[in-house]
């Protein structure tokens, strides 16, 4: 069983680094389909009657709004909501952190708008990152067994944790650390398991999905809903939308805009 476990994994290597450098060589960047794994998503994302929908969702963060309190509050529900263990303080796990969403310094979310003449406020706050739910995802070209996946319907990034098998390309691929590996049992460092959400197994990797399974029975992410403001989120193709609204007054920047995978996470900065 493990001897086929690490062929696939080859096998799958050598795949992907032979599409990776054959797109390279004619200059254009492979589609992967996701048909297959959106009909075997997960129950919980299927839409129910007065679901929130989207052509392409996208969340803006207002940084002139953000404060440790709000991160704080923001990352507690997200977290709570969605069974992710807390291992900070347990014996052998000190380097064993699995995040959705987590406040940062302004150095490290933007390394390359950071210079020595940043204002002291963006020096001072922690900004929030999550999963940035890319327009042109590479996790979802380097998962070999399609468990992370592009919703066609509304662009988002989402995993089917039971396809995952722990591979750890998607971490690889993704440019903005936003997934997280789980090299024990996260129902260790669970205190009360949330029912509404499948908690992760050993060897599974995972990331925010903006609170997919909400929007599928018409709620807004948690972390928008705790916001007080700072988080807007809505459709990017709807030009009547909020989001659209706010874009529109305010100049905001995404992380990484050099790298072509075209975030839907925006930031007033």
């Amino acid at each position: 069983m493990e001897n086929s476990r690490r062929n696939f994994l080859k096998i799958a290597g050598y795949s992907i680094l032979g599409v990776g450098a054959g797109s390279m060589l004619v200059g254009i960047t492979p589609k992967f389909t996701t048909a297959a794994s959106e009909e075997s998503a997960p129950p919980k994302y299927k839409e129910r009657p007065g679901a929130l929908t989207a052509n392409r969702w996208g969340m803006v963060i207002d940084t002139r709004k953000i404060n440790g309190r709000i991160n704080k509050k923001m990352q507690q529900v997200c977290h709570k909501i969605h069974n992710v263990p807390d291992f900070v303080g347990q014996l052998g796990a000190e380097n064993h952190e699995i995040k959705w969403i987590w406040p940062t310094k302004f150095s490290h979310a933007f390394v390359e708008q950071d210079h020595q003449f940043v204002s002291d406020r963006l020096k001072e706050t922690k900004i929030p990152v999550l999963c940035n739910h890319c327009n042109n995802p590479p996790c979802v070209r380097a998962c070999p067994t399609q468990a992370t996946f592009k919703r066609e319907k509304d662009g988002l990034v989402l995993m089917d944790f039971h396809r995952c098998i722990g591979c750890r390309f998607c971490i690889a691929a993704c440019p903005f650390g936003s997934r997280s590996f789980n090299y024990r049992d996260p129902r260790e460092a669970i205190e009360e398991l949330e029912p509404n959400f499948t908690p992760r197994m050993k060897g599974v990797v995972e990331k925010c999905n903006f609170c997919a399974e909400r929007l599928a029975r018409g709620e807004a992410p948690a972390c928008v809903e705790v916001s007080e403001g700072a988080l807007i989120f809505g459709d990017l193709e709807d030009p009547s939308s909020d989001i659209r609204k706010v874009l529109a007054e305010h100049n905001a920047i995404t992380r990484k805009a050099e790298l072509g995978t075209y975030p839907s996470v925006f930031y007033i900065i």
